[in-house]
């Protein structure tokens, strides 16, 4: 099981299933946020409906993996 998802990552799985979007959707809906701050970008995730935690978690990738900082 070393593929397994860790960290942050290992979150998206239930994101997807509970919100009903993919993590590349969701890396698209943040795409004009890029470059605000950490909470700016979480706090625009929960008004689309997603709980904290799990905006986090995505920011958190967001910002190390694709250019969001």
């Amino acid at each position: 099981m070393a593929d397994a998802l860790q960290g942050p990552k290992s979150y998206f799985p239930s994101i997807e299933a509970k919100y009903g979007r993919s993590i590349d959707e969701w890396i698209e809906l943040l795409r004009p946020h890029a470059g605000e701050k950490h909470m700016e970008q979480v706090a625009f995730l929960k008004e689309q409906g997603m709980g904290h935690g799990h905006a986090n978690a995505l920011v958190h990738v967001f910002r190390a993996e694709h250019d969001g900082a």
